[in-house]
């Protein structure tokens, strides 16, 4: 999983933990907010068309008397109502006033919010609380009221608001806008909040305009109050949930992002974890100057020790491994566990040497972390030094790639493979090159296929006792157009690791059976070319068939074609293995094992497998023939092939005495430079035109080119 993909899982897990409880928590508590609000609006509302209601009766009332007075004794009877009031003409003409005049000139009709009556009201110029809101309501300015009040207390001092008096046995304090009395046997406050309603009279050509007062008693101020406090109340305690749903989701989402992190069999980290927090220390400013090493450390044969104690067992010995390893880097260091038996560290160092001792420390610790079993462990080291510009200022890491780094670590842990023992490798510009090849063979590997830049060479197969041609080994060559002439093996390995040896053996086993029928046709005695078969291609069912199909379509025949296998192939399904022998033997092909005595099963391999040819490995004509443990060797190995009916043939031969020896033991072919080197199919075929080699071994390794410059025999003559 790449990096980015990491960091977008990890985005929406915490965005979907932590967002979804706010959203939902948000949504729930403003429903109750807005419940309680359009309550509280109800509630006042009501209370105050009831208290308008009123007033306008009373106002209607004082109208109604005007309004039906015979004189002026009329405004001696309204005078009695207390309040002020004014009536006044279309043209605004005052007829009549009584009282504090203070009401404006506009007039706006406004409506009961539960009935459907309307009245028309006037502002008051002094305390100009009420106003007409768009629509016909009343609106109510709060805050110049409290402004009001405040100025007001201000104004009057405590002893004066409170000052008994005799006449009347009380304290209190009268205004405009509040009301407060104290005495022995109530307390009592009151607000007083003017606004002047407006009545036609007279059919219409005059106004009656009385001052109401809107009052709120101390049952109406309590009602107020603790609703407001409930509402308060409910939004604070609203507000005091959504900050523990957070806490909560943000704690839960801790979690979250620990169980991404988490490496299920160590407890500790995982790669997501070392990639996106390594490349984000990395990147700091700060840590530029520092030197870096990416170290990637394999447990050696952890499968093995996982099937002979259990799983169980194998994840406490990574748990134990991942301990120790954090005990033993710093605070800023790093390390994750990233495969079965792999893990990777971010250390920071200084000079090569120090990394180097303190890495051989390590290893030498993790060796001996369990008495009872003695471990191996491969290092690869990938160093990251401090970046630099043309004038060697250092520079911010910005564009890190730690899977690159990690890559790296491993392709140089990777040389170590052939080692059984704990190591350390470090990545470096060699290996730079050779990863580079690798990229480059398998780019080019299906167009050289295609365009048949693959050559098959043929290196002769002699019988030692008359020297002459009596069978061949087809092996593989490239020339490239790009890369020029290239040895097998320099190929050969990448494409048995990427599985593109099943094409190459399908090429050659094409162009070895296209051969021999051209040869065949041109009347040339042929004589059988073993082709090699990969270890890889005897994993499917159908090779045997594949091979016949390949021969026919060619028109080559069976018994010219021998199927060369690796020792290594019986290492793998023998069942499966043995039925493709059996069948191929069926079909007229002859079957030969390659380099015999290379591997530790080579007996028990000849025991079960039904073969035809034996191939005595090289590494048994290296030196001196003149070593009787290694003479006895293969004389002994020619016999038991004797016995199983099998010939034999020596590759790898280079001495005259050699060729004598084998001879004298009874060998039925010679493969090697005493003879020939391996040759293109043009030069083999002259030499096959003539069947014949020198009188003598030492002119036909002259013939042969017996001490010419091999341009792979190491690895060329097994391909």
């Amino acid at each position: 999983m790449s990096k980015n993909k990491h960091k977008k899982q990890l985005r929406q897990m915490k965005k979907g933990s932590v967002a979804s409880g706010v959203i939902m928590f948000l949504f729930v508590n403003a429903a109750v907010i807005l419940g309680l609000i359009v309550f509280v609006r109800i509630v006042v509302g009501y209370a105050v068309d009831s208290k308008l209601a009123a007033e306008h009766l009373a106002i209607e009332y004082m109208a109604d008397i005007y309004e039906n007075g015979k004189d002026d004794s009329v405004y001696d009877i309204l005078d009695l109502s207390g309040r002020s009031y004014t009536i006044r003409d279309k043209s605004g003409k005052v007829i009549h006033e009584s009282g504090n005049i203070t009401c404006k000139d506009e007039v706006k009709r406004i409506n009961f919010q539960f009935t459907d009556k309307s009245i028309k009201v006037v502002g008051d110029e002094k305390l100009d609380y009420f106003y007409p809101e768009e629509g016909g309501s009343l609106g109510f300015n709060v805050a110049k009221f409290i402004k009001d009040i405040y100025r007001e207390e201000q104004a009057v001092g405590e002893d004066e608001l409170f000052e008994f008096s005799d006449d009347v046995g009380k304290a209190g304090y009268q205004s405009e806008i509040l009301s407060i009395t104290v005495s022995s046997e109530s307390d009592a406050v009151s607000l007083n909040l003017p606004l002047w309603m407006e009545i036609d009279v007279k059919d219409g050509s005059e106004m009656f305009i009385a001052k109401a007062r809107i009052k709120a008693d101390m049952t109406d101020i309590w009602l107020l109050a603790f609703t407001g406090l409930m509402l308060l109340l409910i939004i604070f305690f609203s507000l005091l949930l959504i900050l523990i749903m957070l806490i909560t989701n943000i704690i839960r989402s801790k979690r979250i992002e620990k169980s991404f992190y988490e490496d299920p069999a160590t407890g500790g980290h995982n790669w997501a974890w070392f990639e996106i927090n390594g490349e984000k220390l990395l990147s700091k400013g700060k840590n530029a100057k520092n030197e870096y090493a990416v170290v990637n450390i394999d447990v050696l044969k952890y499968r093995n020790y996982c099937v002979c104690h259990s799983l169980q067992e194998g994840e406490r010995l990574l748990r134990k491994i991942d301990n120790y390893i954090k005990n033993s880097i710093e605070k800023k260091e790093m390390v994750a566990h990233c495969t079965p038996s792999n893990f990777v560290l971010l250390l920071n160092y200084k000079g090569k040497e120090n990394l180097d001792i303190r890495l051989r420390s390590m290893i030498s610790g993790l060796e001996m972390l369990d008495g009872e079993h003695s471990f191996s462990f491969h290092v690869g080291v990938d160093v990251l030094g401090v970046v630099r510009d043309a004038n060697g200022r250092i520079l911010r890491r910005k564009d890190i790639n730690l899977e690159t780094e990690y890559n790296n670590a491993v392709t140089a842990r990777v040389t170590l493979s052939e080692s059984e023992g704990s190591g350390i490798a470090y990545f470096d510009d060699k290996l730079i090159e050779e990863q580079k090849w690798i990229d480059k063979v398998n780019e080019r590997a299906e167009t050289a296929i295609e365009k048949e830049e693959f050559v098959v060479y043929y290196q002769p197969k002699y019988d030692p006792r008359t020297d002459t041609l009596k069978g061949a080994e087809a092996l593989i060559r490239w020339d490239s157009p790009e890369m020029g002439f290239v040895p097998p093996g320099r190929f050969i390995p990448i494409f048995e690791k990427n599985g593109f040896i099943t094409e190459i053996d399908h090429y050659m086993l094409t162009h070895v059976a296209r051969d021999q029928k051209k040869w065949m046709d041109e009347g040339k005695a042929i004589v059988p070319v073993s082709v090699n078969v990969s270890r890889a291609h005897f994993i499917e069912n159908d090779l045997a068939e594949q091979i016949r199909d390949i021969v026919d379509t060619a028109g080559a025949p069976r018994d010219k074609i021998e199927i060369e296998l690796t020792e290594s192939a019986f290492f793998d399904d023998k069942k499966a293995l043995v039925g493709t022998i059996v069948k191929l033997k069926k079909y007229g092909f002859s079957v030969s094992m390659d380099d015999f005595g290379s591997g530790y099963s080579s007996l028990n391999s000849l025991k079960d497998m039904p073969l035809d040819v034996l191939k005595l490995d090289a590494e048994f004509f290296r030196g001196d023939m003149a070593d009787s443990r290694g003479e006895i060797v293969v004389s002994e190995t020619i016999k038991l092939a004797k016995s199983l009916n099998m010939k034999t043939v020596a590759e790898g031969v280079e001495e005259k005495e050699q060729v004598e020896f084998l001879a004298e033991q009874g060998c039925d072919l010679i493969q090697g430079y005493y003879y020939a080197k391996p040759m293109p199919g043009a030069e083999y075929e002259q030499k096959m035109g003539s069947m014949k080699t020198a009188e003598n071994g030492g002119q036909a390794a002259e013939n042969g080119g017996q001490h010419e410059e091999n341009d792979g025999q190491a690895v060329g003559d097994g391909e």
